[in-house]
């Protein structure tokens, strides 16, 4: 590593400007210190001293930078940049998420950017360029030993050192055109520039630096503080996955543990939360929101197929219920499932609807503006058949009962979705209402039907799309998975990088695995289990907002929902299963570590007891976890922000169940 490549700018606080400038100009000297007995092949640690020479304190943002001589960067800061955020293809301009951009041509686009630590999964900054990953690695944040700053440390996942108090968040950059050459950075104090993107549709100017979000180094004083730097080869895009592993190897930090709570106990908080008040029998339907209320619960309906209230509720709580043998909350499951086979399908498309409101099925979803073609979706009608297939599994194992009309429905939806196919195998992101046909592509959200066929598959056993599978999954992994930048998964974020797409793909690897018994499905699988923990965060970050900071709520093992939605929601709990699959099929410690991390996030983010999360009974769960500044704009009465929804939100909670039971 060469250590001229570092370049050390400040910006002082109180100043009205914006630009950085060299770190002399205000009596700061930066000095570097390699570790000669290091032997990681893919990282050097270097101790970085920083000393105020001048006869004034300095407060201010310090900015390192890793100056890089990159043709074609792909940034990669996990939870928040892949490549470019998509800033290379057109943009309805509807939903403004960061874009990393030449010549950009203005908000969201941008040539850098900088942002709180919190606001990453994984403290790091990564640039990828043909075959070469370069990046700087730091401490997320700053504590106060006695009167001195120390960056927090972690060994064997506990924080260090112990009795310090939270002093100051870092920041990590990323910059696309610096005299030629692209950056990635950490800095001492923090922005969130050109902006803070609190959500999509609330993006806020670049902030002063003040007391708040700037660091103190006393006149004559002295900082020291280890980063990582990463400079190796790697074959492609997948080689970023190295050092985010040496990363999380650093920086792990277990989950809280809640005592007493097992699988068992949460599945019953859980489902019964759900069975006693999201069931609304007269519309044989669970509510989308339950909102806990003085005078008796209020209802969001916005029924739906299947995500975000729909089957992905009722086929987890039919897991649930037959795992505790509980006959209402299976009955209630039941109920729902029959509604949708007897009512979802349209026979002039021969796909289903994908929404419902007062018993009237349609397309139109509370998503449905959002789309840029309309008609049916392939995330929710191919996640719909998934889950019947899925349900039709339990009732077989569990009951040892055989809902043939389950599979009846199923098939001609499957044949319905596997004729769209395009050249490229790829299944469309939405299909016409009137005919079925295929409308628009380009995204994850149809592997939600590649996971269905592969599952008809598993069941049938007449392997008549299998063929076809395995042509679709490569193009999915070739042009998705394999360039680790994901898109197109939700209905709502205007196709941005995310982790939803993900695990679908996860699941349809998994099946096609044990169909097929080839060993390239593990491979794939590992590279999708990868692209998904790098939305993982691997400590928990100082949350100072309640309830998250009263209950002491852990982030490590929680999932960023994508690069547009900056808050942790369950959804990726799902996919417990397909983890604990893949390390039974392979001793992976890695995997096997967020394996455990996702299972013990799960155990210890609902009500435990009445209003811990301060609305609500036992098991209530919301979908909203805001581990840092995005999505912070739930509040309470008196008007100060809250860090969670206050709702019981079904989808949330069979997030959790689904994970614990199949």
């Amino acid at each position: 590593m060469n250590k001229d490549n570092i370049a050390c700018v400040a910006r002082r606080a109180h100043s009205g400007e914006c630009d950085y400038y060299p770190c002399d100009t205000f009596g700061l000297r930066m000095e570097l210190f390699g570790n000669k007995g290091n032997v990681n092949p893919v990282s050097s640690e270097v101790k970085v001293r920083i000393s105020n020479t001048s006869d004034g304190d300095f407060r201010g943002v310090i900015h390192l930078k890793l100056m890089i001589n990159a043709g074609e960067p792909k940034f990669f800061m996990p939870g928040f940049m892949y490549n470019t955020n998509t800033a290379e293809k057109p943009s309805s301009g509807r939903k403004a998420f960061p874009r990393i951009k030449r010549n950009p041509a203005g908000r969201p686009e941008s040539e850098f950017f900088m942002t709180r630590s919190d606001r990453l999964a994984e403290p790091v900054s990564l640039v990828y360029d043909k075959g070469h990953v370069q990046g700087i690695a730091a401490p997320p944040y700053w504590v106060k030993d006695g009167e001195r700053p120390v960056p927090v440390s972690f060994e064997e996942g506990v924080r260090k050192p112990q009795g310090a108090s939270f002093l100051q968040f870092g920041g990590f950059s990323c910059s696309i055109n610096d005299d030629g050459r692209v950056s990635a950075g950490y800095t001492l104090g923090y922005e969130d520039a050109p902006w803070l993107f609190v959500q999509t549709a609330n993006v806020l100017e670049r902030e002063a630096v003040d007391e708040s979000n700037s660091f103190c180094i006393r006149a004559g004083g002295t900082i020291e503080f280890p980063i990582i730097i990463y400079d190796y080869n790697g074959e492609d895009e997948r080689a970023i996955y190295r050092a985010i592993t040496d990363v999380y190897d650093h920086y792990h930090e277990c989950p809280r543990s809640i005592p007493g709570m097992d699988e068992v106990k949460a599945l019953s908080l859980l489902s019964g939360a759900i069975r006693d008040n999201a069931w609304l029998e007269e519309d044989k339907m669970y509510s989308g929101f339950v909102y806990d209320r003085e005078n008796g619960p209020r209802f969001n309906k916005i029924g739906s197929l299947s995500w975000t209230n729909g089957l992905a509720v009722a086929v987890p709580m039919l897991f649930a219920a037959n795992r505790l043998k509980d006959d209402a909350a299976r009955s209630q499951s039941l109920s729902f499932i029959d509604n949708v086979v007897r009512n979802s399908y349209n026979k002039d498309s021969g796909l289903l609807y994908d929404a419902v409101e007062d018993g009237r099925w349609s397309v139109y979803g509370w998503w449905y503006n959002g789309m840029h073609s309309g008609g049916h979706s392939s995330y929710l009608n191919g996640q719909a058949v998934y889950y019947i297939l899925k349900a039709y599994l339990s009732e077989k194992k569990e009951r040892n009962l055989r809902h043939d009309n389950w599979i009846s429905f199923a098939a001609p939806v499957i044949r319905r979705m596997n004729s769209e196919l395009n050249s490229d195998n790829e299944y469309p992101f939405s299909f016409s209402e009137s005919t079925g046909a295929g409308l628009e592509y380009d995204s994850m959200g149809g592997a939600w039907c590649l996971a269905a066929t592969a599952l008809y598959e598993l069941i049938m056993q007449d392997r008549e799309y299998l063929d076809i599978l395995k042509k679709s999954e490569q193009h999915y992994y070739d042009v998705f998975v394999a360039k680790c930048e994901c898109y197109g998964g939700p209905l709502d974020t205007d196709k941005a990088v995310d982790d939803e797409g993900i695990l679908a793909y996860i699941r349809a690897v998994r099946i096609l695995h044990e169909i097929t018994a080839e060993e390239h499905y593990l491979d794939h699988m590992k590279d999708a289990l990868d692209y998904e923990f790098s939305f993982k965060l691997s400590y928990n970050t100082p949350v100072s907002v309640s309830p998250l900071s009263r209950i002491g709520w852990s982030s490590c093992g929680g999932s960023i929902t994508s690069v547009a939605n900056p808050h942790i929601h369950p959804m990726s709990s799902t996919v417990i299963p397909e983890m604990r699959y893949y390390v039974d099929s392979r001793d992976d410690r890695y995997v096997r570590s967020r394996l455990e991390d996702t299972v013990k996030w799960s155990l210890q983010t609902f009500n435990t007891y009445e209003r811990e999360y301060d609305y609500g009974g036992p098991g209530w769960m919301s979908e909203r976890f805001c581990f840092c500044r995005g999505l912070l704009t739930e509040k309470y009465p008196d008007g100060t922000p809250a860090s969670t929804w206050f709702a019981l939100m079904p989808w949330a909670s069979s997030s959790i169940i689904e994970g614990l039971t199949f």
